[in-house]
């Protein structure tokens, strides 16, 4: 159970402008429910809401086939990755731990 949990950083947030939401606000909730594709081994997880897969995957890493510190690192990345965007926006990274905290 030695296997890594690969997916693609987010693209540019595709922020609508005008008066929906603040930008950070918005990127928050884009990174929330972004989607792509990801892979444990050979196993492929086409356009997958990565938050809600990592929650899963962080729960139970062992029906997935990984380790915990697997699971724990996979998080991490998506933390630095989908924070990095957030930030781009005028958000706070932090806000996406608090998200993992529920």
């Amino acid at each position: 159970m030695s296997r890594s949990v690969e997916f693609s950083g987010p693209r540019q947030i595709p922020y609508p402008g005008g008066c929906v939401l603040e930008p950070g606000r918005y990127a928050l909730e884009y990174l929330l429910k972004w989607a792509t594709e990801i892979r444990i081994g050979d196993r492929v997880y086409p356009d997958e809401p990565v938050f809600a897969f990592l929650q899963r995957l962080r729960a139970a890493p062992e029906e997935f086939g990984v380790t915990p510190q697997a699971a724990q690192q996979a998080v991490t990345r998506y933390l630095e990755l989908a924070g990095q965007a957030l930030v781009a926006e005028g958000g706070d990274a932090a806000w996406l731990a608090k998200e993992f905290a529920h």
